[in-house]
C-alpha cells in the first residue's frame, strides 16, 4: 500500500517531500502483498522460533535490546527518576488500547484484567514518588489482521514513564530527549556491528524534533492521497506514510476528544482538544511513543468514562484516588521496546524483535 501510494505521486508530479521508506518497510510490504503465503511463514516463525534466535543475526538483535534497556534506564536514573515495580494484573486496565482486547482472569471470583498498559497506575507512583518508570509487560488481544501491519505484537514490553506536575510539553521534551540518547549509545556502542551484521546505519537527527498539530498532520497526509478523517487519530497507512517523508522523529500533538482514553486531559481552554501526542519514527517505521497530561478533575474522569461507554463503577479505586490526592496533576508517556528495537535495527516488522514472539490468532510454539 504504501509503495503504491509513493508511486502515484511520483508519476503525478506531485512530491512535496522526497520519501525515504526503510528498506526493511518495503520488503515488509512485499511479504504481505501474498496473505496466504506471509501467514504460512509467520506460524512457521512463532511456533519454532528457537531455530532462528540462535542465529548470529538474532543473538546480536538481543544483545541490541538489552543495550537499549539499560540506556534507557540510565538516562532517566541520570534525571532523577525511580523504577517502580509494575502491576501485572488488576481490577481496571487501560481501556484506550485501539481495537484490542483485554485479556481476563478469574481472581477469587472477582474478574481482573492483565495489564494492557498500566497508565492507571503511574499516576498512583508519581503521586508517591515525583519521577518514575516502569519497565512493564503488557498483553493486548489484538485483531486477527493485525499480522499484516508488521507492528503489533500480544505480548509486549514498554518503558511506562509518568511525572507529577508536569505538563504534556514537559512530556515531549523529555521523549525527545530520552529518544535522542539512546540513539548516540547505541551507535557508540553497537554502531560498526549494526552496520556490518545488519546493514543499518542510523541517521543524524536533527533537532529540535518537528511538531506537528493533529490538524496539520491530517492536512499533510490528505496531501499525500491518504484520506484520514478530521476527528481520528492517524491511520496506520497514513501515519506510515507522513513517516516516510521525514529523516529525523517528530510529534503529532493535540488530537481531538474521543480518538484517546478517558484519562488524557481536555484543554480546559481550548475545548475538544486533548493535551496529548504521539512520536513518530522516520523511514516509515511509525508510532514511536505515546503520551498526555492526565485529566485530574474527578467530574470530569467519571464524564469521560461514561462518554466512552464504560460504568464508572468499574474505575472505583482509581475514582477514590483521584479525589484524596486531588489534584493529580501528572503527565507521561510510553516507549515499546520492541518497536524502537525495529527501529534501531532496521528490522522488517515486531516479530523480529523479540524472543518467543505471540501474535493475533497463531498459537502454539514457546
Amino acid at each position: 500500500m504504501l509503495c503504491f501510494i509513493l508511486l502515484i505521486f511520483k508519476w503525478s508530479g506531485y512530491w512535496p517531500f522526497m520519501p525515504s521508506p526503510h528498506p526493511a518497510v518495503l520488503e515488509f510490504e512485499k511479504m504481505v502483498a501474498d496473505r496466504e503465503k506471509y501467514r504460512k511463514e509467520l506460524e512457521e516463525w512463532v511456533k519454532y522460533s528457537w531455530r532462528w534466535a540462535v542465529s548470529d543475526k538474532y543473538r546480536f538483535i538481543f544483545r541490541v535490546q538489552a543495550s537499549v534497556l539499560r540506556g534507557i534506564r540510565e538516562f532517566l536514573d541520570s534525571r532523577g527518576f525511580v523504577e517502580v515495580l509494575s502491576p501485572v494484573i488488576g481490577p481496571v486496565t487501560d481501556p484506550g488500547i485501539r481495537g484490542a482486547k483485554q485479556a481476563t482472569i478469574n481472581f477469587y471470583g472477582a474478574e481482573y484484567k492483565v495489564m494492557s498498559s498500566a497508565i492507571l497506575y503511574k499516576q498512583y507512583m508519581a503521586a508517591s514518588l515525583g519521577k518514575i518508570y516502569f519497565v512493564s509487560p503488557n498483553v493486548r488481544l489484538e485483531p486477527l489482521d493485525s499480522i499484516y501491519t508488521g507492528r503489533h505484537l500480544v505480548e509486549f514490553y514498554q518503558v511506562d514513564i509518568e511525572m507529577y506536575k508536569a505538563s504534556y510539553i514537559d512530556a515531549m521534551d523529555l521523549a525527545e530527549d530520552l529518544v535522542s540518547y539512546v540513539v548516540r549509545y547505541i551507535q557508540d556502542l553497537h554502531g560498526k556491528e549494526l552496520e556490518e551484521k545488519l546493514g543499518r546505519t542510523l541517521p543524524e537527527f536533527k533537532r529540535p524534533f518537528k511538531r506537528y498539530t493533529h490538524r496539520e498532520a491530517v492536512e499533510f497526509v490528505n496531501k499525500l492521497g491518504c484520506r484520514n478523517p478530521p476527528k481520528e487519530e492517524l491511520l496506520w497507512e497514513c501515519e506510515k506514510l507522513m513517516s516516510a517523508h521525514h529523516d529525523s522523529p517528530f510529534f503529532v500533538y493535540d488530537y481531538p476528544l474521543g480518538s484517546r482514553g478517558f484519562y488524557d486531559r481536555e484543554d480546559p481552554e481550548r475545548p475538544g482538544i486533548l493535551r496529548d501526542f504521539d512520536m513518530l519514527y522516520p523511514e516509515g517505521f511509525g508510532e514511536a511513543v505515546s503520551g498526555a497530561e492526565r485529566e485530574y478533575e474527578p467530574e470530569r474522569l467519571v464524564a469521560r468514562i461514561r462518554g466512552g461507554g464504560e460504568d464508572p463503577a468499574k474505575y472505583s479505586w482509581f475514582l477514590q484516588m483521584a479525589k484524596e490526592l486531588y489534584p493529580l496533576q501528572t503527565a507521561g508517556f510510553g516507549i515499546g521496546v520492541e518497536r524502537l528495537t525495529r527501529y534501531l535495527c532496521g528490522l522488517r516488522a515486531l516479530w523480529e524483535a523479540r524472543p518467543y514472539p505471540k501474535v493475533a490468532g497463531i498459537v502454539g510454539g514457546p
